[in-house]
């Protein structure tokens, strides 16, 4: 294994490189996936412009918009890390609405968001359609291992000790959940691109070789 430091800019290009590899007679489905603190979210958000330039239309989604209800994430009470692991992500509903519709055969149209998670309702969103050559750029965590049928997959990752320090402390409860991830998941192989982040301006490519 070799781990390649990069600046944040260069990180960004070789992802878009990696992702307009990919054949534009298709959509391209991309995973972000990393913990809160990696912020996936604007890990994807860096990618939308550069991709845009290229001639690939994007769609950016989070997995946040596709949490279960309220009654369900918490039925067994707020702060279990197994059931937050495990059930609080509407895979199901992430794959029929998202990554199907990119499918060979699918119909192209994609519901960007599903369900409010901090005012616990559905959205109205409508169907976004995404022509051949655009990418999806689906951002979140514990998104690996799930059944995600993505065709290209970034895990941003943080040591154990990097992500117990930049995680808040009413949040603590999370860190079994991330930790079972890493061992039953195994996100940093099962990743087509795995960028370390226990410093989040000096990132570094982990290359196996």
């Amino acid at each position: 294994m070799h781990v390649r430091p990069l600046t944040p800019d260069r990180l960004v290009a070789e992802v878009v490189d990696a992702i307009d590899d990919r054949p534009r007679d298709s959509g391209v489905r991309v995973l972000v996936d990393g913990s809160p603190p990696t912020r996936p979210r604007e890990w994807a958000g860096a990618l939308v412009d550069p991709l845009r330039t290229r001639g690939r239309p994007v769609v950016q989604v989070s997995a946040e918009d596709y949490l279960r209800p309220a009654s369900l994430r918490f039925e067994r009470g707020r702060d279990d890390p197994d059931v937050m692991y495990e059930d609080w992500l509407d895979t199901g509903a992430l794959v029929r609405e998202v990554f199907a519709p990119l499918a060979a055969g699918g119909t192209g149209r994609i519901l960007p968001a599903r369900h409010d998670a901090a005012l616990d309702r559905a959205y109205r969103s409508e169907y976004v359609a995404v022509p051949p050559g655009g990418v999806v750029l689906v951002s979140g965590s514990l998104l690996l291992g799930c059944g995600l049928p993505a065709d290209l997959s970034v895990h941003l990752a943080l040591s154990p000790s990097a992500l117990a320090r930049s995680t808040p402390e009413e949040e603590r409860w999370t860190l079994p959940a991330y930790a079972r991830y890493e061992v039953e998941a195994e996100p940093s192989r099962q990743a087509d691109v795995v960028v370390l982040l226990d410093n989040p301006r000096h990132p570094a490519l982990v290359e196996c070789r």
